[in-house]
């Protein structure tokens, strides 16, 4: 029903029609012809341009002149004249958590500027209190007061908040609050007393339980597997009623932001299922690439295994690993200390393994190789980097290492020695580079220091040894805005408006290509995504500008008009599709 209704309301969009006319020489009729704006292919090492693009069956039929794209057109043939604005390749998410992006669009939001409002912890306490009051169904439905999103390097504060503040919003119901990075959390001393934190904090393997020095028990903040363990019996409340709100708010969030595909990147067995069983059921309108957790689901990706075919727009593309946590965070793992350490650490503290038992590390990647699964791995730290690589290496010497494109997702701190052993590997690197904006500022002067700041997400290396690589957003972490993705890569400017790493700065178009055309690759789909090529699927975004004809700081300015897959329109700025 959604997309019949996005048809019907193409004609009525931003984009003016004309009357179709007859074909000159009896050709295929296309179901749409596109023209009378830049149309930016991605084919090549060059930007190339062509005057027109039909498609027939929600394919991509003609590309190149548009006196000849008029041979294609007949009588229902309609013809979609851009108006000077720009179509591409749809957007590929390289990586990030749609279901848990759309249970950010629910929860109290307190992301700081410029995406929120909440810069101070009384700000988060008031957010949090009005959301409560508010009542929403997700609150109903838990039993919970949650909220997403804050920061401690935007408090005012420069800390997080405590249990105790966070019982005065509320000592009766529990509350839970993510850190933006997701990978730290808080919750009050009622939420504390009901997963047993409260009144001894047990050990976590994977994770900490921080302590307040004074009454000696838990304080409320959360590390990694001490914050995940109890989030699945909080969740596991969550309704079939409450599951679709939830889908629905991402698959909205990333249509409005040109995305034509996007990852379930770390996800469970109820989780996968959902998907498929929705994607069953009435069909997805963007294609999501599902990618469980290896090391809770082994059993569940034994049963269903992997497949590189969408049904109703989804599919269980590969397996994720997580070998560590944030550097915002200060929970990835370095192979150097922090340039300031978290309270309760000394000077040499660097950090974690997300499993601390090397062999289980090395185990967990044979098991992917072994069943020919897709591995993407989560590794911030360049000592998680090193495990991984050496995990790789010793997997390759037992399994065909040819052709899996295992994926080191974020790769924040890879050294450039790393990177060539990667490209030995054919290890892709997907860079999260909206950190240079996000906590550039913070990784300097807080987190790594200049040198190792300066040479996050390395793109500038990565160039330099003939890498494709790929970017992404991580949601829920950051909002899925991939103008600022772009932005962000070519511009590499922090929140202060310094430049961060100028020797890893990128022309628009390599930054554009590793969106789609490298981005489709990762996901073994270049014979159908990534560049505007005959036969390829008629997956587009339509923004109001040229990205490569518009100074670098306008870039982030740029907006989505028009988000379209399959030739379907599934979002329009002036319509609610």
């Amino acid at each position: 029903m959604l997309r019949i209704l996005c048809l019907a309301l193409l004609s009525v969009g931003i984009i003016g029609c004309t009357q179709p006319q007859q074909p000159a020489n009896k050709l295929a009729n296309a179901d749409t012809l596109y023209f009378g704006g830049p149309i930016l292919t991605m084919v090549g090492d060059d930007p190339q341009y062509v005057e027109a693009l039909a498609t027939k069956d929600g394919r991509i039929l003609f590309t190149g002149q548009l006196n000849k794209a008029n041979d294609h057109v007949g009588e229902q043939t309609k013809q979609v004249n851009l108006q000077g604005q720009a179509l591409l390749p749809g957007f590929i998410d390289a990586h990030s958590h749609l279901f848990n992006a759309g249970l950010a669009q629910l929860s109290a939001d307190l992301l700081p500027g410029p995406d929120g409002q909440v810069n101070s912890i009384e700000a988060l306490l008031s957010t949090l209190t009005q959301w409560h009051q508010r009542q929403p169904m997700l609150a109903k439905k838990l039993g919970w007061i949650v909220g997403m999103g804050y920061d401690d390097s935007q408090l005012a504060q420069r800390r997080h908040p405590t249990a105790t503040e966070l019982d005065t919003v509320s000592s009766e119901l529990p509350i839970l609050i993510m850190h933006q990075s997701g990978h730290l959390g808080v919750m009050n001393t009622k939420a504390l007393e009901m997963v047993g934190y409260l009144p001894q904090a047990p050990h976590i393997d994977g994770g900490l339980i921080r302590i307040d020095e004074l009454s000696n028990q838990a304080n409320g903040v959360l590390e990694e597997m001490a914050l995940f363990q109890p989030l699945f019996s909080v969740f596991s409340a969550i309704d079939k009623q409450l599951q679709d709100e939830i889908a629905s708010a991402g698959l909205a969030l990333y249509m409005a932001n040109g995305y034509t595909t996007a990852q379930e990147g770390r996800a469970d067995k109820s989780t996968s299922m959902y998907w498929l069983a929705r994607a069953q059921k009435q069909s997805l309108p963007i294609d999501v690439a599902i990618y469980p957790d290896l090391e809770q689901e082994y059993d569940f990706m034994l049963e269903q295994g992997a497949s590189k075919n969408y049904q109703g727009g989804a599919r269980i593309a590969g397996v994720k690993l997580s070998f560590d946590g944030s550097p915002q965070g200060k929970t990835a793992w370095l192979s150097k200390p922090y340039l300031h350490p978290p309270a309760g650490h000394n000077s040499e503290y660097r950090g974690y393994p997300a499993i601390a038992d090397d062999k289980a590390r090395s185990k967990l990647v044979a098991q992917a190789y072994a069943n020919n699964w897709q591995l993407i791995v989560h590794t911030n730290g360049d000592a998680a980097a090193d495990a991984l690589l050496r995990d790789i290496e010793s997997a390759a010497t037992r399994f065909e290492q040819a052709g899996r494109r295992t994926v080191m997702i974020h790769a924040q701190t890879v050294r450039e020695d790393q990177l060539k052993r990667m490209k030995q590997l054919a290890v892709i690197p997907s860079f999260f580079s909206m950190h240079t904006f996000y906590w550039g500022d913070w990784h300097r002067d807080e987190v790594l220091g200049l040198e190792r700041a300066e040479n996050i997400s390395p793109t500038g290396w990565a160039q330099k040894h003939a890498m494709r690589f790929t970017q992404h957003h991580d949601a829920p972490v950051v909002k899925p805005n991939p103008l600022r993705v772009l932005s962000t890569t070519v511009n590499r400017k922090t929140r202060s408006g310094k430049v961060l790493g100028a020797h890893h700065q990128v022309s628009p178009y390599i930054a554009l290509k590793s969106m789609t055309e490298w981005a489709a690759w990762q996901y073994f789909e270049e014979p159908n995504k990534g560049t505007l090529e005959v036969g390829k699927l008629a997956d587009f975004v339509i923004l109001d500008k040229d990205p490569l004809r518009v100074e670098p700081e306008q870039l982030e300015q740029l907006q989505v008009q028009q988000t379209i897959k399959a030739d379907q329109v599934v979002y329009d700025v002036n319509h609610a599709l």
